[in-house]
């Protein structure tokens, strides 16, 4: 008997994905590919990272209160959050599944 694969391919990411994915790392944009691309594993791996990003920001926004202290960590946290999110374009852009060093194992465990 021959069976046959009748299993679809992969889904491949269409450009408009790889677009919203993108968007995904600009602020609280991560919305648009969560709640616009339910279906693309792609569009919501994206951005969820970015949704990362912007809690990571957020808390560090907190921590700037601290005296000179808050205030260094701040500019220098966020810098690599500005590095971090100029890749995450990028690789979203050309349809890479990167992941963030540190928090994209954050992003991993966000189940929506």
């Amino acid at each position: 008997m021959n069976e046959e694969n009748t299993s679809l391919p992969p889904q491949v990411d269409l450009p408009d994905d790889r677009f919203l994915a993108a968007i995904g790392y600009l602020g609280i944009l991560c919305l648009v590919p969560l709640l616009l691309k339910k279906d693309s594993p792609f569009a919501q791996h994206h951005g969820k990272q970015g949704l990362v990003l912007l809690i990571t920001w957020l808390v560090l926004w907190i921590g700037n209160v601290i005296p000179i202290l808050g205030q260094i960590v701040w500019m220098l946290g966020s810098i690599a959050l500005i590095i971090v999110m100029i890749i995450g374009i990028v690789n979203a852009l050309q349809g890479k599944m990167w992941e963030m060093p540190v928090l994209g194992g954050y992003a991993k465990k966000i189940k929506l």
